[in-house]
């Protein structure tokens, strides 16, 4: 499975799932591209132990060619002093060489070119992530100015949830108010009737003394208006009258 197809189903699994739990959707760019980052840091460290297996390799090649060099000059010393056995011997190890740096050599070129591929691998990934974190961010600035633009929006309506609870209580609160101040006029009527004993009335003021109350203030007004009459210049009154 490449890379990116792999990267993909892990998006797509934590978006399914991101979904069903109702996240936000800034957490899950955030756990996508910390999936690929932690992709692209394993597709590094195979780079640095491919890199590292490379360097191996060129170590042990400088070795064996130093080997095979000093088997040379042992073959020409031995054949110089006539010794054509130590030199054959010499010639032989050297062939032994030889073969092993021919087989590393085939193994060098062989892990330079996965070595390689891996570069280009990391580089196009590591572009892909840049480039993901890029549009990440733009995204989640999106979402967030949509969110209090959408929040304001409902505020300023009144259709958001606590605004309705705000609105609902103000409803609450009227209705309690109109209840009160009708129960409070009922009572003034009753009370103004007499339909209703004023609880506040001394103690053996009923309906008939209240009566006979108004009698008298009502007397004692007219010996008050015949006091004015009387007091007025003669015949006006009558005319008045």
């Amino acid at each position: 499975m490449s890379l990116s197809r792999r990267i993909a189903d892990l998006f797509r699994m934590k978006v399914g799932k991101a979904l069903d739990r109702a996240e936000d959707p800034r957490e899950v760019l955030d756990y996508s591209y910390e999936k690929q980052l932690e992709m692209l840091t394993k597709v590094n460290r195979g780079l640095a132990d491919v890199a590292t297996s490379r360097k191996r390799l060129e170590l042990q090649l400088g070795q064996l060619n130093r080997s095979a060099e000093t088997l040379t000059g042992q073959a020409r010393q031995a054949l110089a002093l006539g010794q054509e056995d130590i030199a054959r011997e010499a010639l032989t190890r050297r062939a032994a060489v030889t073969a092993q740096i021919t087989e590393l050599q085939v193994q060098q070129q062989s892990v330079r070119a996965d070595e390689e591929k891996l570069k280009a691998a990391s580089e196009r990934l590591r572009a892909k992530v840049e480039a993901f974190r890029t549009r990440k961010e733009t995204i989640k600035a999106t979402y967030t100015a949509a969110e209090a633009q959408t929040r304001i929006g409902e505020a300023v309506s009144g259709i958001s949830e606590e605004m309705g609870d705000v609105g609902m209580a103000m409803q609450r609160a009227e209705d309690k108010t109109a209840q009160l101040q009708a129960r409070a006029g009922a009572i003034d009527e009753l009370l103004a009737s007499g339909a209703l004993d004023d609880a506040t009335r001394p103690a053996g003021r009923d309906d008939i003394q209240a009566q006979l109350d108004r009698i008298s203030a009502q007397g004692q007004i007219e010996g008050e208006l015949s006091q004015l009459r009387a007091q007025l210049p003669a015949g006006r009154g009558k005319d008045e009258s």
